[in-house]
C-alpha cells in the first residue's frame, strides 16, 4: 500500500484523516490541523480531509460533541462525513487511521482500487503524538461518557502540531 511517497523524506501536501463513521475523531483532526496549518501559514498549502471506514453516517455533521469541544478551542468544524473511497489512496500523500481497526479496514478499502498510481503512506495517526507508546489508538468517545471528547481533543490537538512540525521538515 506504500512506495516513493512512504519515504520519510517525500514532500506531504494532502492528509486524510479516518475513524469508524467520520463524525466524532477524524473530523476533529481534520478541523484541527487545518487551524493549527492556518495559524503556521500553511493554509491553501496543505489539502485535508477525513473520511470514515463505515458508510452508516454519509452526509451528515460532525458529531455535537465534537463540534462542542472543538468551538471551546476556537476551531470550527465544518465537514460533512464519506466514506473511504479507493481512489483515496492515490489522491493523498498520507493517511492517518485513528486507531488499529481502522487501520485493518483501510487495506481492504484502498486495496480496492487496484493501486494503479503512486499510494499513500498509511499510518496510525498516534504515530506522531510525542506522548504515545506505539501502537496507539486514539480511543472513540462515541458511546463513551465523562470527558472522552475532551481527553480526545488534546490527543488530537498535540497530535497535530506534531504532523505540522513533520510537514515543515519534509519541506525543507
Amino acid at each position: 500500500m506504500t512506495d516513493s511517497r512512504s519515504h520519510p523524506d517525500h514532500p506531504i501536501e494532502s492528509i486524510l484523516f479516518v475513524c469508524l463513521g467520520n463524525i466524532c475523531r477524524s473530523p476533529l483532526a481534520e478541523g484541527v490541523l487545518r487551524h493549527r496549518a492556518r495559524e503556521r501559514g500553511l493554509e491553501g498549502e496543505l489539502r485535508i480531509d477525513s473520511a470514515g471506514t463505515g458508510s452508516w453516517h454519509v452526509g451528515n455533521p460532525p458529531d455535537p460533541r465534537s463540534a462542542e469541544v472543538a468551538a471551546r478551542h476556537g476551531i470550527r468544524l465544518e465537514s460533512r462525513a464519506r466514506q473511504v473511497a479507493p481512489g483515496d489512496a492515490e489522491a493523498f500523500d498520507l493517511i492517518l487511521a485513528m486507531d488499529r481497526s481502522n487501520l485493518r479496514d483501510l487495506a481492504d478499502l484502498l486495496d480496492a482500487g487496484g493501486g494503479r498510481g503512486r499510494q499513500a503512506e498509511v499510518r496510525l495517526f498516534r504515530d506522531y503524538d510525542p506522548e504515545a507508546d506505539s501502537p496507539a489508538d486514539v480511543p472513540d468517545p462515541y458511546y463513551g461518557a465523562g470527558d472522552g471528547f475532551e481527553v480526545v481533543q488534546a490527543m488530537v490537538e498535540r497530535t497535530c502540531e506534531a504532523i505540522l512540525d513533520e510537514v515543515e521538515r519534509r519541506r525543507g
